[in-house]
């Protein structure tokens, strides 16, 4: 089936809106991919379930009246590891981050060089692209991120300037291979910005990583990274986040330093929105557009549109409203495993985002 072209009936007009990424798998999804690792389900299968999971996903995107959609990663194990999946030189054992509710999650860790990525974000898009009538954004994990994987005591023959060098080499044909697969637009997840803070108070740890994502941000042109986002939350896995007591304003001033046009920032969630939105204003450099969070995804209770559109109003007192977009905190369900919040929930919140924005741009305008 070839794709079908974007729809010119939903055009990106007033305040832009647009999703984060995950949206919770379907159960028998969820069931099937964990039966396809086991052997006890063909590879053949899983991709007829995927497709249908997909199909499903747009399906109801579009009918909240986002005019950008994207696959909510029904076919990733995750959002930080499907670079990862099939590859032999990683180790179970890498850095722990514990969530406030007790759980963790642990990274792999490298163990040998070189590194490559075993798949690339764009490879997801054709599928999505034969379903989809509207734009398609396509997010990607940071180097930052994947940075993470090597090993503190460094590998024999492999030195972590040569990793790092290979890092971003993959970083880039990432977000490359998006925009080959006609990609609207290309999130960059840096989730772990904050959590840098966390174990860093220094803020040298943050300050590498913002350094690391402006090389790879270097090999594109100003066009290319007006299309280009960062995204960051303190986390919102099993309805729990990692470094929500991390202070905002720690962090903003050098998020802000990214040379990218777009960043999706959570909000709805955060303790003092107006603190931060005040410095996100006096940091924001005339290329870029700030996508505010209204959407608190670690809270099952579904927004209502005055509610998201008295966000937008209070943002809006601090960014200028030809550089404002609105968002949801963070992906829903962004593990495949994570099976708090349901799809009818996701989907409401998405609608009462797409709503109170349009509210909130007839009030503004």
């Amino acid at each position: 089936m070839s794709p079908r072209p974007p729809s010119n009936d939903f055009p990106l007009a007033g305040i832009p809106t647009e999703p984060v990424g995950s949206i919770p798998r379907p159960r028998e999804l969820q069931d099937a991919m964990v039966a396809c690792q086991q052997g006890t389900m063909t590879p053949e299968d899983l991709d007829a379930l995927f497709d249908q999971a997909v199909r499903d996903t747009i399906e109801q995107f579009e009918a909240t009246g986002s005019p950008v959609v994207s696959d909510g990663e029904q076919t990733k194990s995750s959002f930080v590891t499907y670079p990862l999946e099939g590859l032999k030189n990683l180790a179970a054992d890498g850095m722990i981050i514990p969530f406030e509710d007790g759980h963790i999650r642990q990274l792999p860790r490298l163990t040998q060089g070189p590194f490559k990525y075993a798949n690339y974000a764009g490879s997801y898009l054709p599928r999505v692209r034969k379903f989809a009538t509207r734009p398609v954004k396509q997010a990607v994990i940071a180097a930052s991120a994947m940075s993470l994987l090597y090993p503190e005591a460094g590998l024999p023959d492999y030195p972590r300037e040569q990793f790092l060098s290979d890092l971003i080499q993959e970083a880039v044909a990432d977000i490359r291979s998006c925009f080959d697969n006609g990609a609207h637009q290309v999130q960059i997840d840096f989730t772990e910005g904050r959590l840098a803070v966390k174990l860093d108070p220094s803020k040298q740890l943050l300050q590498q990583f913002i350094e690391l994502n402006n090389q790879v941000l270097s090999h594109f042109d100003e066009d290319e990274r007006q299309r280009i986002g960062v995204h960051t939350c303190p986390g919102g896995d099993h309805d729990s986040t990692h470094s929500a007591d991390v202070d905002y304003g720690e962090l903003i001033p050098l998020l802000l330093r990214l040379n990218a046009g777009n960043f999706y920032m959570q909000m709805a969630s955060e303790a003092d929105p107006e603190k931060s939105l005040q410095i996100i204003g006096e940091n924001l450099r005339p290329n870029q557009r700030v996508y505010v969070g209204v959407i608190d995804v670690v809270n099952e209770e579904i927004e209502s549109v005055e509610t998201v559109c008295d966000r937008i109003l209070l943002a809006a007192k601090y960014i200028p409203i030809h550089q404002l977009g609105t968002t949801d905190d963070c992906g829903f369900s962004p593990f495949s495993d994570d099976v708090v919040t349901s799809r009818k929930t996701a989907f409401a919140k998405i609608t009462a985002r797409v709503q109170g924005t349009r509210m909130a741009y007839e009030k503004l305008r």
